[in-house]
């Protein structure tokens, strides 16, 4: 969910500062924007952010990372992820699983095909031939 009144955009991530249930408010603070004030109907806007996945960590970057890496996991391990989990530590990285996920996640290059039905419905559009800029 986008705000831009508050400035708060899907996917930023901020801390809770105060909680008052008398006023029914809640304070958070983002990094490097401040603190931003929510009255009680508009916490439904708000998603409690223990952990998060690779994906959604994105862009982003934290002081330490904790990154589960199993073989239950098989879909999931891929070099380019790997890498970019990895990447998103500032300062320390804890890997927890097997050295038999790691290598085979270290060893899968593949890159995955995304089937999201973009040529199709772009399939009957017509493009003017004019240069592209």
């Amino acid at each position: 969910h986008n705000d831009y009144e508050k400035d708060v955009f899907n996917g930023d991530i901020g801390r809770v500062r105060l909680a008052d249930p008398i006023e029914q408010q809640l304070v958070v603070s983002y990094p490097g924007r401040g603190e931003v004030l929510y009255e009680l109907a508009d916490l439904s806007d708000l998603v409690i952010a223990y952990a998060i996945t690779v994906h959604k960590a994105q862009g982003s970057e934290y002081r330490a990372v904790v990154l589960p890496w199993l073989t239950q996991h098989y879909i999931m391990l891929q070099r380019n992820l790997l890498y970019t989990a990895v990447t998103r530590a500032r300062e320390l990285v804890v890997i927890v699983g097997t050295k038999r996920a790691l290598w085979l996640a270290i060893r899968n290059d593949k890159q995955v095909r995304r089937y999201s039905g973009l040529a199709g419905r772009l399939g009957s559009t017509r493009f003017p031939t004019s240069t592209w800029i």
